[in-house]
């Protein structure tokens, strides 16, 4: 897919407005997925926690979707998560030790991809696992232009907050995409146990196939 030769600009009243109201749910699901990316043999249906490169490919502990991550040595060991759901639907989570953002602080970014960008685009603070930093979610097209991408250089006006080399980010996303459809066709049930998806809601319903009378 090619990549966008204009800088992209998508934060408009409209879309911040909807991104102050899926947040809050963002934020806890980061949480938990940082927390799981830290341990080993994560799993959902059939597929398992992965190295790609540089990169670690990972199902999420909510049963929805999958991440990756990339831990980058820089100062504040900066991370860096990308979700992905089976409805298209992402997040993109950028953490650092040395930070001083608050959960909840609310932020206007400049996102500049290797040959687009996204001009003070709504993000809000988060803290997980000692670290500070902030969760955003974008268009669905995002997850191409991050994967044709070699850099991701971030701004809050004009002081530079990370610059961010995305190599190999191609096959990641790519690995990444291979385990939301595994999820997808896997179905986790909330207790994590695999659920069929033939078996109703409510097998017992009068209008349920092959209901017996009583």
């Amino acid at each position: 897919m090619p990549m966008p030769q204009q800088p992209i600009e998508f934060a408009t009243p409209v879309v911040v407005s909807k991104l102050r109201t899926i947040m809050r749910p963002t934020v806890r699901i980061l949480a938990c997925a940082i927390g799981l990316l830290v341990g080993a043999s994560a799993i959902a249906g059939d597929y398992t926690t992965r190295d790609i490169g540089d990169w670690i490919v990972a199902p999420s502990e909510d049963g929805q979707g999958c991440f990756l991550t990339k831990v980058y040595e820089h100062l504040g060991d900066t991370t860096l998560l990308f979700g992905l759901d089976p409805d298209g639907k992402n997040r993109l989570s950028v953490l650092n030790a040395n930070w001083s953002i608050k959960p909840k602080d609310q932020l206007s970014l400049d996102f500049r991809l290797s040959k687009g960008s996204y001009a003070k685009h709504f993000a809000i603070g988060m803290a997980s696992d000692g670290k500070q930093g902030f969760v955003t979610s974008f268009e669905a097209k995002f997850s191409a232009y991050f994967a044709a991408s070699k850099m991701l250089d971030i701004f809050r006006g004009d002081v530079p907050v990370e610059r961010l080399s995305l190599d190999g980010s191609g096959a990641a996303v790519a690995e990444l995409r291979k385990c939301v459809a595994a999820r997808r066709e896997r179905p986790v049930a909330a207790d994590g146990k695999v659920r069929s998806d033939d078996i109703p809601e409510d097998p017992f319903a009068l209008g349920s196939a092959q209901n017996p009378k009583n």
